[in-house]
Protein backbone atom coordinates (compact mmCIF):
# COMPACT_ATOMS: atom_id res chain seq x y z
CA UNK A 1 0.00 0.00 0.00
CA UNK A 2 1.20 3.51 -0.92
CA UNK A 3 0.45 6.53 1.63
CA UNK A 4 -0.02 10.17 0.15
CA UNK A 5 -0.36 13.50 1.77
CA UNK A 6 -2.05 16.57 0.55
CA UNK A 7 -1.73 20.17 2.27
CA UNK A 8 -5.21 21.72 1.39
CA UNK A 9 -7.34 24.87 2.43
CA UNK A 10 -7.81 24.48 6.42
CA UNK A 11 -11.85 24.94 5.89
CA UNK A 12 -11.81 22.35 3.13
CA UNK A 13 -10.03 19.14 4.40
CA UNK A 14 -13.36 17.05 5.04
CA UNK A 15 -14.44 17.92 1.72
CA UNK A 16 -11.55 17.08 -0.16
CA UNK A 17 -11.12 13.85 1.83
CA UNK A 18 -14.53 13.01 1.33
CA UNK A 19 -13.77 13.53 -2.62
CA UNK A 20 -10.85 11.65 -2.92
CA UNK A 21 -12.85 8.80 -0.91
CA UNK A 22 -15.01 8.67 -4.03
CA UNK A 23 -12.14 7.84 -6.59
CA UNK A 24 -11.79 4.25 -7.87
CA UNK A 25 -8.50 4.25 -7.17
CA UNK A 26 -8.52 5.67 -3.30
CA UNK A 27 -8.70 2.85 -0.50
CA UNK A 28 -8.93 5.72 2.07
CA UNK A 29 -8.53 9.57 2.74
CA UNK A 30 -9.41 11.45 5.54
CA UNK A 31 -8.46 14.73 7.79
CA UNK A 32 -6.64 13.39 11.13
CA UNK A 33 -8.90 14.31 13.89
CA UNK A 34 -7.63 13.95 17.69
CA UNK A 35 -10.33 13.52 20.36
CA UNK A 36 -10.20 15.63 23.17
CA UNK A 37 -12.34 15.66 26.27
CA UNK A 38 -13.87 18.76 28.17
CA UNK A 39 -15.80 19.18 31.33
CA UNK A 40 -18.85 21.39 31.38
CA UNK A 41 -21.51 21.44 33.74
CA UNK A 42 -20.02 18.46 35.26
CA UNK A 43 -20.12 16.43 32.76
CA UNK A 44 -17.53 15.22 30.20
CA UNK A 45 -17.85 15.99 26.34
CA UNK A 46 -15.87 14.40 23.83
CA UNK A 47 -14.93 16.35 21.28
CA UNK A 48 -12.80 16.16 17.48
CA UNK A 49 -10.54 18.13 16.38
CA UNK A 50 -7.91 18.29 13.64
CA UNK A 51 -4.68 17.05 14.70
CA UNK A 52 -2.86 18.22 11.80
CA UNK A 53 -4.96 21.02 10.62
CA UNK A 54 -4.83 21.45 6.73
CA UNK A 55 -3.41 18.09 5.96
CA UNK A 56 -5.67 15.03 4.26
CA UNK A 57 -3.95 11.78 3.92
CA UNK A 58 -5.01 9.15 1.44
CA UNK A 59 -4.10 5.71 0.62
CA UNK A 60 -3.85 3.38 -2.92
CA UNK A 61 -3.06 -0.08 -3.68
CA UNK A 62 -0.66 1.64 -6.29
CA UNK A 63 1.75 3.84 -6.81
CA UNK A 64 0.40 6.47 -7.66
CA UNK A 65 1.18 7.68 -11.51
CA UNK A 66 -1.58 9.56 -12.83
CA UNK A 67 -2.13 13.00 -11.11
CA UNK A 68 -5.60 13.43 -12.83
CA UNK A 69 -7.20 11.80 -9.59
CA UNK A 70 -7.06 15.39 -7.97
CA UNK A 71 -8.81 16.88 -11.10
CA UNK A 72 -12.37 18.65 -10.04
CA UNK A 73 -11.05 18.65 -6.34
CA UNK A 74 -10.94 22.64 -4.92
CA UNK A 75 -9.09 23.42 -2.30
CA UNK A 76 -5.27 21.26 -2.79
CA UNK A 77 -2.59 23.50 -2.37
CA UNK A 78 0.03 21.05 -2.64
CA UNK A 79 1.04 17.80 -2.34
CA UNK A 80 3.59 16.63 0.25
CA UNK A 81 6.80 14.79 -0.31
CA UNK A 82 9.73 14.04 -3.02
CA UNK A 83 8.99 14.19 -6.21
CA UNK A 84 11.44 11.59 -7.12
CA UNK A 85 9.35 9.29 -4.98
CA UNK A 86 5.72 10.00 -6.77
CA UNK A 87 5.48 11.97 -3.66
CA UNK A 88 4.38 8.74 -1.80
CA UNK A 89 5.60 9.10 2.44
CA UNK A 90 8.34 7.08 2.93
CA UNK A 91 10.42 6.48 6.34
CA UNK A 92 8.85 7.59 9.31
CA UNK A 93 6.18 9.57 7.72
CA UNK A 94 4.90 6.25 6.23
CA UNK A 95 4.76 4.76 9.17
CA UNK A 96 2.94 7.74 10.94
CA UNK A 97 0.32 7.94 7.74
CA UNK A 98 0.27 3.71 7.81
CA UNK A 99 -0.77 4.05 12.30
CA UNK A 100 -3.40 6.93 11.21
CA UNK A 101 -4.59 4.69 9.13
CA UNK A 102 -4.70 1.44 11.56
CA UNK A 103 -6.89 4.26 13.83
CA UNK A 104 -8.99 5.27 10.94
CA UNK A 105 -8.17 8.48 10.92
CA UNK A 106 -8.61 9.28 14.78
CA UNK A 107 -6.80 9.61 17.83
CA UNK A 108 -8.08 8.96 20.85
CA UNK A 109 -7.52 10.35 24.25
CA UNK A 110 -4.14 11.06 25.18
CA UNK A 111 -3.22 9.54 28.40
CA UNK A 112 -3.20 12.47 31.28
CA UNK A 113 -0.97 11.88 34.53
CA UNK A 114 -1.83 13.61 38.32
CA UNK A 115 -0.34 13.49 41.20
CA UNK A 116 -1.20 10.56 43.31
CA UNK A 117 -1.20 7.84 39.71
CA UNK A 118 0.86 4.39 40.14
CA UNK A 119 3.00 4.08 36.87
CA UNK A 120 4.94 1.87 35.44
CA UNK A 121 8.65 3.07 34.52
CA UNK A 122 8.73 2.10 30.87
CA UNK A 123 12.81 2.66 30.08
CA UNK A 124 14.49 -0.77 30.34
CA UNK A 125 16.98 0.66 32.87
CA UNK A 126 14.28 0.31 35.79
CA UNK A 127 12.89 -2.98 34.31
CA UNK A 128 9.20 -2.52 34.40
CA UNK A 129 9.24 -0.99 37.73
CA UNK A 130 6.27 0.71 39.08
CA UNK A 131 6.19 4.11 41.31
CA UNK A 132 3.67 7.08 41.88
CA UNK A 133 3.56 9.90 40.34
CA UNK A 134 4.32 12.95 43.54
CA UNK A 135 4.90 16.27 41.03
CA UNK A 136 4.41 17.08 37.99
CA UNK A 137 6.38 19.72 35.94
CA UNK A 138 3.92 20.68 32.66
CA UNK A 139 6.60 23.17 31.23
CA UNK A 140 9.25 20.92 30.77
CA UNK A 141 6.63 17.18 30.30
CA UNK A 142 7.98 15.56 33.22
CA UNK A 143 7.19 14.11 36.47
CA UNK A 144 8.82 12.87 39.89
CA UNK A 145 8.18 9.55 40.36
CA UNK A 146 8.64 8.14 44.12
CA UNK A 147 9.61 4.03 44.19
CA UNK A 148 11.12 1.54 46.13
CA UNK A 149 14.33 0.49 45.23
CA UNK A 150 15.94 -2.13 47.44
CA UNK A 151 13.98 -1.61 50.15
CA UNK A 152 14.91 1.78 49.97
CA UNK A 153 12.80 4.91 49.08
CA UNK A 154 13.83 6.61 45.83
CA UNK A 155 13.18 9.16 42.81
CA UNK A 156 13.46 10.28 39.68
CA UNK A 157 12.49 12.70 37.25
CA UNK A 158 11.11 11.22 34.51
CA UNK A 159 9.69 12.40 30.93
CA UNK A 160 6.02 11.83 30.25
CA UNK A 161 6.98 9.71 27.39
CA UNK A 162 8.47 7.01 29.27
CA UNK A 163 5.99 6.41 31.70
CA UNK A 164 2.66 4.24 31.13
CA UNK A 165 0.16 4.21 33.39
CA UNK A 166 0.15 0.72 35.61
CA UNK A 167 -2.76 -1.78 35.30
CA UNK A 168 -5.66 -1.05 38.19
CA UNK A 169 -5.73 -3.88 40.83
CA UNK A 170 -8.49 -5.25 41.41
Amino acid sequence: MYAYCLFCETQRCKTVASLLEKRDSVVRAFSPQIINRQRKKGKNLDHSYDLLPGYVFFYLNEKLTDFSLFHGISGIVRRIGNSEDGYALVGGDFDFAMNLLEKNGVVGHVTVFKNGDTVVLADSLFNGCQGKITQIDLRKQRARVDYQFSGMDCFTWVAFDMLSKAPEEK
